[in-house]
This record gives structure tokens, C-alpha cells and sequence, in this order.
């Protein structure tokens, strides 16, 4: 896929006053400064898209983003720690929880994974709540450029092991580093194979009405 146009739309403090839209939508969340900001930027080849901060929990509201007049990036707040108060975590769980229940044209969750850590229970237990609500999604491993390939993929071994304890099929599972721009082509591409089969399904049912 070539990304010919990014532009930002607008921020939302929840997902009822969210635009609506028709349009294919993929929302990319994972723990504060796992690099979501950064994986967007380069996913979009943009220096500032999303805005890169160094500090924890910066992404506060549901910001949208149109891709090539075709296709909504939506960028969530983080989950987990945040130099926030308590209120204001109860508040951003609020606002994650409505729009990936409730936004009808979400089409699939990159859910992003720290690669220089073992398994997380905050990733899992996240990962847990997706599946138990049904919500597709992703795995993206990021920050790969940070830690050696032996590591990384024995941290990736040992999350899909403990997945797989529970879980009978594994989602999509990407690599990336915003630094090297791995995983750009995978997860576009994945993207794209997505948008295609939608268009070939709307196009089938509206043969049969």
C-alpha cells in the first residue's frame, strides 16, 4: 500500500461525539510508551501525525486520522501507567472501553506489545478482555531495534505460550521498529488485503439485493 495522503481529522473525548463514518477503521492502542505515536508516524511516513511525547499517557482523547481518502487510523490513549491521577485513568478507561464496544466501523485493534519485555499480565489480561468481547485484533511487537533477536523472539514465544493456554488460534502477530521501519510493508499490506475483501463482500451483497 502507498500512503499518498494522512491528514488529521480531529480529537474526540468520546466515542459518541466521534464523526461518523463509513469508512474501513483501525485503531492502534497499547501501554503507555510503548511507541504507538511513533509507529504511526512511520506508518504514515510523517514526522509529527501523532504527536511523540516522552511523557506517559499523553494521548488523552480518540484521535482520528484519514488515510488516502479511503480509510480512518485511529489513534486510543494508552492503557496501564499513566503519571495521571486516579480519576483521570478511570476516565481513560472509559473512553477506550465505549469506543472499541461501541464504534461500529472499527475493523480491527492493533493492540501494540512492548518486544524488550516478557509477557506483561496487563497486555494479557487486555488481550483476554478482546477476546472475550469478540473484537478483532492485532499484535504488533515494537521497539525491535532495542533488543536483540534472540530476545525478541524468545519474549514473543513466551507470550503466544501463555495465549495459547487459553486460546485455541493466535491473532496476526507483526514485528516493527519506528527507528528501521520494520514492519511498515507487513502492516500495510495487512491492511490493504483487509479493505480489498471488504470492498469484494459489499460488492457481492449489493449484486444479491
Amino acid at each position: 500500500m502507498v500512503i499518498r495522503t494522512a491528514k488529521f481529522v480531529a480529537s474526540y473525548p468520546r466515542v459518541e461525539k466521534s464523526p461518523i463514518s463509513s469508512n474501513p477503521e483501525y485503531a492502534f492502542i497499547g501501554r503507555s510508551n510503548v511507541g504507538k505515536s511513533s509507529l504511526i508516524n512511520m506508518l504514515t511516513c510523517t514526522k509529527a501525525l501523532a504527536k511523540v511525547s516522552q511523557t506517559p499517557g499523553k494521548t488523552q482523547l480518540i484521535n482520528h486520522f484519514l488515510i488516502n481518502n479511503e480509510w480512518n487510523l485511529v489513534d486510543l490513549p494508552g492503557y496501564g501507567y499513566a503519571k495521571v491521577s486516579k480519576t483521570d485513568r478511570k476516565s481513560f478507561s472509559d473512553i477506550i472501553t465505549n469506543y472499541i464496544l461501541k464504534r461500529e466501523n472499527l475493523y480491527l485493534l492493533f493492540v501494540l506489545i512492548d518486544s524488550r519485555l516478557e509477557p506483561q499480565q496487563i497486555d494479557l489480561d487486555f488481550v483476554n478482555w478482546l477476546g472475550a468481547h469478540q473484537i478483532p485484533f492485532a499484535l504488533i511487537f515494537t521497539k525491535t531495534d532495542k533488543v536483540s533477536s534472540g530476545t525478541l523472539q524468545a519474549n514473543i514465544d513466551a507470550f503466544r505460550a501463555e495465549m495459547l493456554s487459553t486460546w485455541e488460534e493466535l491473532p496476526q502477530i507483526f514485528t516493527s521498529s519506528s527507528i528501521t521501519r520494520t514492519g511498515r510493508e507487513d502492516i500495510l499490506q495487512y491492511i490493504d488485503v483487509i479493505n480489498k475483501n471488504t470492498k469484494i463482500n459489499q460488492l457481492e451483497c449489493a449484486e444479491k439485493i
